[in-house]
C-alpha cells in the first residue's frame, strides 16, 4: 500500500467507524420513536413533539452520519490492497449496505407520513421494523471482521 489513502488508512477507518456508530444509533432509535408515535393521537401535543424529535434525529444525525459512513467507506474501498474483490464477503457486505440504505429511505418516507398525519402503519409494524437495522448490522460486521467467504 502506498500513497495518500494508504498513509491515511487508519484515520479514514477511525472516522468510518465513528460515522457508522452515529448512523446506527439513529437507525436503532428512530423506529422506536415511530412505535410510540403510532400510538399517539394525530394532532395531539405528544404527536407534535414526536414530529420534532423525528425530524431533528433524521436530518441532524442520521442523514449526515450515513453520508459520512459512505464517504469514508468508499475511501477505504479505494485504498489499494485492502479488498480482495474476488472474495464473497465484500459483495455480501455491499448488498447489506444497499438494503440498509433502502431501509433508511423507508424511515424517511415514514417520517413524512407522520409529519403529514398520514401514518397507516401500526406500532406493531414499527416494532418489527425496529429489528431490521440490527439484523443487517450483524451480517455487515461479520462480513467485515470475520470475512467468512
Amino acid at each position: 500500500m502506498s500513497g495518500f489513502l494508504a498513509d491515511m488508512y487508519p484515520w479514514i477507518k477511525a472516522f468510518h467507524i465513528m460515522s457508522v456508530i452515529a448512523w446506527m444509533a439513529g437507525m436503532f432509535y428512530l423506529p422506536r420513536l415511530y412505535v410510540y408515535h403510532a400510538e399517539a393521537k394525530p394532532g395531539s401535543e405528544q404527536s407534535e413533539t414526536f414530529k420534532v424529535m423525528e425530524r431533528r434525529l433524521l436530518r441532524g444525525i442520521i442523514n449526515p452520519a450515513m453520508i459520512m459512513t459512505f464517504l469514508f467507506g468508499v475511501l477505504l474501498l479505494s485504498t489499494p490492497g485492502i479488498v480482495d474483490w474476488s472474495a464473497g464477503w465484500i459483495w455480501i457486505k455491499i448488498t447489506m449496505l444497499v438494503i440498509m440504505g433502502a431501509f433508511h429511505g423507508s424511515l424517511s418516507r415514514w417520517r413524512r407520513d407522520f409529519d403529514q398525519d398520514k401514518n397507516t402503519k401500526s406500532s406493531k409494524f414499527y416494532r418489527y421494523a425496529n429489528e431490521v437495522p440490527t439484523l443487517l448490522m450483524v451480517v455487515i460486521v461479520i462480513m467485515a471482521v470475520v470475512k467468512p467467504f
